[in-house]
């Protein structure tokens, strides 16, 4: 451990304006690191260029292409200026959140002796067989993939076992372990407002809720699936989504053609408003299979709404008893909305705030700081949480 200020130089690619839980994670490990005492600055790719000074730090935005079929993520392009803006900066640490087009940044932190660590925010393995490759081929695939990153890293840090496996898997003896949080002071069970249920559900209906980017290894469709299985049982619901992307044209069509309930918010950017929709559901769905932490499912239950999610994905591992697992179909989530829904609506959401209260941004903090060997250098005030009432 070092006790001096450490200039945290943090790369990340797939950012776009309407992104979730990635772009938060890095906000708020931002401000966690600026408050302790460092020097963080984020590079991302973007429209145009910009150099901001802002509360999680300096960011500076770099020209970079949008990926085709994706929604509009960008990558930042041209390693040349990346490794100039590099050599610029002088980090004293370097933090990467994208282990494909990115992976060069290893080489480039040792040749300049600065250590630097992946941050592993999908599994290689997972996000291949959604994409329709063979269970083997992506095992294979991403075992190739996962020892070059762990070779050119000092660190590889995973915010799961669920998403530790895969490095486990191939011997790696530099993976650490760094759970994310939320934010419980921002989501809050009093956020649920009765005049937002009433603009999407009746009195009778059961509100479903998914917050998620509409792309295929997101598998937003299940959310279709599973509303369509609850209505042919006779359960009164709607679904609404939050949340963009390429898939959301076919959804709405698809929805249009069934008569399904389903609401598309698209992308909600006002925080306040997504809070209250996440706190006024009645259950969350979160799909995606190859989830290595979950940081909208995390935000629902922290405002008392208890989560459906993949069993597939390290979800299980972050809602614990508080939510309900289920295979990747309509039909088992729909079982599982079902089994959430007959509990009391007090006890569940109780339930699912109280396992939220396991996970906050300072202990996330303090082991991102500990996986850079850095000290926390002076200590912010942190509020007291109150569960169920005011801070």
């Amino acid at each position: 451990m070092t006790g001096q200020s450490l200039r945290i130089v943090r790369l990340a690619n797939f950012v776009a304006p309407a992104s979730g839980g990635l772009r938060t994670a890095l906000r708020e490990l931002g401000k966690g690191l600026r408050t302790a005492g460092h020097e963080p600055v984020l590079i991302v790719p973007g429209e145009r260029y910009t150099d901001r000074d802002t509360e999680q730090g300096r960011v500076i935005t770099l020209p970079g292409p949008v990926l085709p079929g994706t929604g509009g993520y960008r990558v930042l392009a041209g390693r040349r200026r990346v490794a100039a803006l590099l050599e610029e900066l002088a980090p004293d640490r370097l933090e990467v959140s994208d282990r494909t087009t990115l992976r060069w940044t290893g080489r480039w932190a040792r040749r300049a002796r600065v250590p630097a660590v992946m941050v592993s925010h999908e599994t290689a393995d997972g996000v291949l067989r959604t994409w329709g490759m063979s269970e083997n081929l992506s095992r294979r695939t991403a075992d190739a993939l996962n020892t070059r990153t762990a070779h050119v890293y000092s660190r590889v840090v995973c915010t799961t076992e669920f998403a530790e496996r895969e490095f486990v898997r191939i011997g790696a003896r530099n993976v650490v372990r760094a759970p994310l949080g939320v934010d419980l002071m921002e989501r809050h069970p009093v956020l649920r407002d009765p005049g937002l249920r009433a603009r999407y559900a009746r009195t009778t209906d059961a509100l479903l809720v998914m917050c998620s980017r509409l792309s295929v290894e997101k598998r937003p469709g299940v959310a279709l699936d599973a509303l369509e299985a609850l209505l042919r049982r006779g359960r009164r619901v709607v679904l609404a989504v939050a949340g963009d992307g390429p898939l959301r044209i076919r959804l709405e069509q698809r929805a249009r053609a069934r008569g399904l309930p389903a609401h598309f918010l698209g992308h909600v950017a006002d925080r306040a408003v997504l809070g209250a929709l996440q706190a006024t559901g009645d259950v969350c769905l979160a799909p995606g299979p190859a989830e290595t932490f979950g940081l909208a499912a995390l935000e629902a239950m922290a405002c008392g709404t208890p989560v459906v999610a993949s069993a597939s994905s390290a979800l299980p591992e972050v809602i614990g008893s508080a939510g309900a697992t289920a295979a990747g179909h309509g039909e088992a989530f729909a079982d599982a909305v079902d089994l959430l829904l007959a509990r009391g609506e007090a006890e569940r959401r109780e339930a699912a705030r109280a396992r939220a209260e396991c996970f906050g941004w300072g202990a996330a903090v303090e082991a991102f700081l500990a996986a850079h060997d850095a000290e926390v250098l002076r200590k912010a005030d942190r509020p007291r949480v109150v569960p169920g009432g005011a801070a």
